[in-house]
């Protein structure tokens, strides 16, 4: 049995999915944009580093409505268009939100293009504590 999380404080969808899902105390996150979820249609943030920023604090927002933050997560899977321009900057900002002996396992792959046109993406796997 799974639950559907669609939260009225999260982010809005760009596409018809659930902000999460949860079975068995796994929780998977849709990968987030970076969108301010209290002005959807703004313009997205200059750069990688605050599109970076933006998606982690949605992230956690997603997170946080479903009980859970950012020290539940297990795994990352990060998505940039312009790898090999932003991956450097991308870690920088990235690196920030986890502690140096608590990161989780990560894959980050270069891809043509994202909605909204976004620099960047990130989903995750979390764990509910046992």
């Amino acid at each position: 049995m799974a639950d559907f999380h669609l939260l009225s404080q999260g982010p809005r969808p760009v596409a018809p999915f659930s902000h999460a899902v949860e079975s068995d105390g796994w929780v998977i996150l849709t990968g987030q944009m970076p969108t301010d979820p209290d002005a959807p249609d703004a313009p997205l943030p200059d750069g990688i580093e605050a599109q970076t920023r933006r998606v982690m604090n949605n992230l956690e927002i997603v997170l946080n409505g479903v009980g859970l933050d950012l020290s539940h997560v297990l795994q990352c899977r990060a998505y940039l268009t312009e790898f090999e321009r932003d991956y450097a900057a991308f870690n920088e900002a990235y690196q920030t939100y986890f502690p140096p002996d608590r990161r989780p396992a990560r894959t980050t792959i270069g891809v043509t293009a994202l909605a909204v046109g976004a620099l960047v993406e990130i989903d995750c796997i979390a764990r509910r504590p046992a």
